[in-house]
């Protein structure tokens, strides 16, 4: 891509970024002071001033951080079980939080400081050398268990500070990496976690993916300093040198000329920036709750002719907090092949230069576009793209895809997705796992629903790879439908904002559920989507649940409403401070009228709670009569008239045809 512009912008509005000096690592030992900005920009027009803008504490720590190398260099070496508050904010960088198991706590010791660690997973691949590491890692170093994630990540939970260099570097050295799994920079990139050998555009959302994930990560080295004292490991993957040349490339002002950080500064982002990449109507990773997403779009043959592009999704919220709010990607429009990286770089350069630093909780790129509105942020964009975006072309419906049980790859094997509750990989299931990863010598795909599939598997081995995990893993043929569309965030007791459980908390809670649909009649095969988490940050998505749990409180929850089974449509809250031991009396209502006032057996959960509008959902919750069981009741006969005339009133009224019924027959006794 070059320059299209054939008079110049004029005089470039400096950057947010530059009120403040920049140090440019020119070596460990070699570095100083330089002023950084960049170049060649057309922004809006603004009066000048020399007034600096607030800024959060975290940013003042990333600017001072030399790159994110100090304090944390300093902090891991000393005697102390955690690092200082400033390497709090660090460390996230290098994909680990420092966290405090808030039930191992000692009167004498104090907070019992544990280390997470987050790898770098694009797209959910998972080498079979790396799966063996991760493993093993869990065990020698980690809690025992593996977490796997709804960005389709691995996380390692339970490292003390001494081994965190040993585990760091273990990865690095087996081909992983947690380089940019947290903190203030593009974060794992999202693809659906297919199997499929013959099928193009699958294999270019993979592809893509991992591109995506090398054009916008961290290039300081920063990172290997850190966790390899300076020694940049080389793997066998070279990066693709059009991902090289279009980051180096500056024509429109998205890069910081001399800088060791080209795309990101010494400042970083203003938060987090997460990409999920899909094909047309596969809608396996929740694509639109993404800041990017983009679909890849393929010509008659399955070739890729170019890409449509969304932009400003995000889950996390606060309580109590109204400018703060879930919401999903809209269309940007439709770029060609060539030109993906650069929107990409231009997308984030708009987000880095103009997002809110001064509160974090304004920082995530859906409030500049809520602010602006889509039309000022596409101009904006597009002068850093150096060109206009095309029009954004027609998608068809999304459908949910899991990818759960067996199918086929298309080259004459087969995959397994395994369902794993909550993403918990422990105990002898994990070992099970092991072995036949082992032992067949299996690639793996994590999805962002927290599950496991197994790739390349010989038919031949079919039934010892079920017969071996079925002791396990629920077998999803027939698996509780409503248990595998379910999801949980880890909560307590490791996660500092958790103030509910999730992980733990969520088996029972699908079990009351289940028990709860067969009191008012509706049988085993109807489900819908359920997700929990402990805070409102939103790591498990219920926003998009069709029920959801969002924790508000100890075993206090707010309930969240209307999610579509596809995954395209925002749940609303429906009510806060829902205690746990009153989940039965607050949902009976639902679910029965649920039953007796759904379209038909089709319509789910949630488009029923869409339709009917909460409005009518809370007058029939409030003057809700439990019915005695329909199997004890005596049939009646009535006239077709009489009958016609009760359905009028049950329809005018909101209520089933018993109701009406028996109301009128106490009217008149």
């Amino acid at each position: 891509m070059k320059p299209m512009r054939t008079k110049g912008p004029g005089p470039a509005r400096a950057s947010p970024l530059v009120h403040v000096s920049q140090r440019a690592a020119r070596s460990r030992r070699e570095r100083k002071s330089v002023r950084l900005a960049p170049v060649n920009v057309a922004m809006p027009k603004r009066p000048p001033t020399t007034h600096i803008a607030s800024r959060s504490k975290v940013e003042i720590i990333k600017e001072r951080s030399d790159y994110l190398r100090h304090p944390l260099l300093e902090d891991l070496v000393d005697n102390k079980p955690n690092v200082s508050n400033d390497s709090v904010q660090l460390i996230k960088f290098h994909g680990s939080y420092m966290q405090d198991d808030r039930e191992a706590r000692g009167l004498v010791i104090g907070k019992a400081y544990q280390f997470m660690l987050r790898t770098r997973q694009p797209g959910g691949f998972v080498s079979n050398k790396l799966y063996l590491t991760m493993d093993d890692l869990a065990t020698d170093f980690g809690n025992g268990t593996l977490r796997l994630t709804t960005r389709q990540t691995y996380q390692l939970h339970g490292v003390l500070k001494n081994d965190l260099k040993s585990v760091f570097s273990t990865i690095i050295k087996s081909m992983g990496s947690t380089l940019g799994a947290c903190g203030d920079v593009n974060r794992n990139i999202l693809a659906p976690p297919h199997p499929y050998k013959n099928r193009k555009d699958y294999q270019h959302c993979q592809e893509l993916a991992m591109n995506i994930a090398d054009l916008l990560a961290p290039q300081s080295g920063a990172y290997y300093d850190v966790w390899l004292d300076g020694e940049k490991f080389l793997t066998a993957e070279r990066e693709d040198p059009k991902v090289t040349a279009d980051r180096a490339f500056n024509g429109f002002g998205t890069n910081f000329e001399g800088s060791p950080e080209p795309l990101y500064g010494a400042q970083f982002l203003p938060r987090k920036f997460k990409v999920a990449i899909t094909v047309p109507g596969d809608n396996s990773i929740d694509v639109l709750t993404n800041d990017v997403a983009v679909v890849v779009m393929t010509d008659d043959d399955g070739e890729v002719t170019g890409y449509n592009i969304l932009t400003g999704g995000g889950m996390g919220r606060t309580h109590n907090n109204q400018s703060t709010f879930p919401t999903l990607t809209e269309p940007l429009g439709y770029v060609d092949k060539d030109d993906i990286y650069h929107i990409m770089k231009a997308i984030l350069a708009t987000q880095r230069d103009y997002g809110r630093r001064d509160d974090r909780r304004q920082s995530r790129l859906k409030y500049l576009i809520h602010s602006w509105g889509m039309d000022k942020f596409r101009m904006v964009v597009e002068q850093y793209f150096g060109k206009k975006v095309q029009p954004f072309k027609p998608l068809p419906k999304w459908e949910h895809k899991n990818y759960l049980g067996w199918g086929e790859q298309g080259d004459g094997n087969l995959y397994y997705g395994v369902f794993v509750y909550s993403g918990r990989l422990k105990g002898e299931g994990k070992k099970m796992l092991r072995h036949l990863i082992e032992k067949h010598n299996l690639t793996v795909m994590i999805s962002a629903e927290q599950n496991l599939i197994l790739c390349d598997i010989d038919p031949s081995i079919k039934d010892e790879i079920q017969s071996s995990l079925d002791p396990f893993y629920p077998n999803y043929e027939t698996a509780d439908k409503l248990m595998t569309s379910s999801m949980a965030c880890p909560a307590l007791p490791l996660c500092g904002l958790a103030v509910a459980e999730a992980e733990r908390g969520l088996p029972g809670v699908n079990e009351r559920l289940r028990a709860l649909m067969t009191k008012v009649g509706l049988d085993s095969s109807t489900s819908f989507v359920v997700r929990m988490t402990g805070c409102p940050n939103g790591c498990a998505r219920p926003y998009m649940a069709e029920l959801g749990f969002v924790g508000d409180g100890p075993n206090s929850y707010q309930i969240w409403l209307g999610g579509a089974p596809n995954h395209s449509r925002l749940a609303e809250p429906f009510m806060d401070k829902m205690k746990l031991d009153k989940m039965e009396e607050t949902l009976e209502p639902l679910f029965y009228f649920y039953r007796t006032r759904r379209l038909n057996a089709e319509e789910s959960f949630g488009d029923f709670c869409a339709r009917m509008g909460f409005d009518v959902l809370r007058i029939y919750q409030k003057s809700y009569v439990a019915p005695p069981s329909i199997t004890q009741l005596p049939r009646v006969g009535v006239e077709m008239e009489a009958f016609e005339k009760l359905k009028e009133i049950a329809e005018r009224d909101n209520k089933t045809l018993s109701e009406v019924v028996s109301e009128a027959i106490r009217k008149l006794t």
